[in-house]
């Protein structure tokens, strides 16, 4: 089992800047206001030859229950839970605080090993604090800067006596049969959640793993960060993808919202399969329609979740309304699958993951090249190509040069003369025959090499 380190510490003192350092990446949002970060968020790391996860978490603050801190708080005490080790970080600049002090006495209690480190020792301006924080009884603390990443030996130091420890031992003999039974596994299937604030993604989330992994609430914003979740559906790997709500950019001032945006955006690219959640009492609004568009521009398989199912009257209206709002706004994908449900009460969620397997096969598909040229001898007769100066356009052959989404090269003579409208007839026909309902279809036209022009 891997070995898991959990970052704790309050507000502000570079929690997910340190998380961001050891997994290599800037996967966690970092902005100088307090408690950017919610939900509680797992990586990847790397320090030398050390492999470990790593567990970003939100500020420790004494907090009341029932109230947005106090689910913070909640999802903190689960990654302690499930932590083999965890470093309490300070800010060397600011010193020794009373909430350091309060918290540093909660986790002596704690079962696993807790280690004092002091950020921001770059420069002269952090020793006090770092001479300081022996008082908090929990050893000599390690200074390092997680910006600009000095101190990271002292802290393999102190990581790699425990990642040593946890270790199990290996059965010396265990590696002879290690050739035969080995299977390359492929990658999980990556789904990404998004849609607008307040339409229930973290709701639905919830709902699928069966528990109450990110925080939710009523008022709009609540999830930040994009926060991955790996999970097995029926015996199959599936990473998921709670995003933030996208807004239109000109009602986007704050920083912290443009780079939850972003966030959100690296998550559809990341994805194969993305779910747009719309609320279901006001459908398809037009940034609704906006994202779609983004996510089949980014090449990925797209499902619709009507949320908040069970508030609509006339359900039958409001689905036609629907489909009609998509064939209008997205002529480029037909056959979008229309998954209706409520997040909240789990009525429709049995729907969802065999519709996103369904599209995920649909998107990777590859078609073999026989039934594709029968398909195009079939178009070339009952609708060739149009005449362009005098001569008329042909087709020559196709194939598909990869899938994700399926893209098709067509080989025709003067691919810059056909027309726009024929190129969307072909692609139409292939959806049709072939079953490609839902998933973007790329068709590239491409000239054949004249044999008679010898190249200079």
């Amino acid at each position: 089992m891997t070995f898991r380190l959990v970052i704790l510490g309050r507000p502000n003192v570079g929690k997910s800047t340190l998380f961001n350092r050891l997994c290599g990446v800037r996967a966690a949002l970092v902005d100088p206001t307090p408690g950017v970060t919610r939900d509680r968020r797992l990586g990847e790391a790397s320090l030398g030859d050390l492999k470990f996860q790593v567990i970003d978490t939100a500020g420790l603050e004494e907090t009341p229950d029932g109230i947005m801190e106090g689910a913070m708080q909640d999802q903190t005490q689960a990654a302690i839970e499930d932590a083999d080790a965890a470093f309490l970080l300070i800010d060397a600049r600011a010193g020794v605080t009373p909430v350091d002090r309060h918290f540093a006495d909660l986790l002596r209690k704690i079962t696993i090993p807790v280690f004092l480190v002091a950020n921001k020792c770059e420069g002269k301006a952090g020793a006090p604090g770092l001479y300081e924080a022996f008082a908090l009884g929990l050893g000599e603390p390690t200074g390092i800067s997680a910006e600009h990443g000095e101190g990271l030996v002292d802290l393999y130091e102190v990581i790699a006596p425990l990642i040593d420890a946890a270790e199990e031992p290996v059965d010396e003999f265990a590696d002879e049969d290690l050739e035969n039974t080995f299977v390359e596994e492929t990658g999980p299937l990556q789904m990404a959640i998004v849609g607008r604030p307040n339409v229930g993604k973290s709701t639905l989330l919830n709902s699928l793993l069966g528990e109450n992994r990110v925080i939710t609430g009523p008022e709009p914003g609540v999830t930040r960060d994009a926060i991955s979740v790996d999970w097995e559906w029926q015996g199959e790997r599936v990473k998921v993808f709670d995003t933030a709500g996208l807004r239109r950019r000109s009602r986007v001032q704050e920083k912290l919202e443009k780079l939850s945006a972003a966030d959100t955006m690296r998550a559809v690219k990341f994805a194969h399969v993305v779910v747009l959640v719309l609320d279901g009492t006001v459908m398809a609004e037009r940034q609704d329609l906006t994202i779609a568009e983004h996510v089949v521009e980014e090449g990925r398989a797209l499902i619709i979740a009507v949320n908040k199912w069970d508030l609509i009257d006339d359900r039958a209206a409001a689905l036609n309304k629907l489909t009609d709002r998509l064939q209008r706004s997205l002529p480029q994908v037909r056959g979008i699958p229309i998954v209706t449900m409520s997040a909240l009460t789990g009525n429709g969620i049995d729907r969802l993951m065999p519709a996103v397997r369904e599209a995920f096969d649909i998107w990777k598909i590859r078609l073999p090249t026989g039934p594709l040229n029968r398909w195009l001898e079939d178009i070339l007769d009952n609708h060739p190509p149009p005449l362009s100066k005098g001569r008329r356009l042909r087709l020559r052959y196709i194939t598909q040069v990869k899938g994700r989404p399926p893209t098709f090269a067509v080989f025709s003579s003067r691919p810059a003369d056909f027309p726009e409208s024929y190129r969307r007839y072909l692609v139409n026909s292939l959806r049709e025959t072939f079953g490609l309902d839902g998933v973007p279809i790329r068709l590239n036209l491409r000239g054949g090499k004249n044999p008679y022009v010898k190249d200079k």
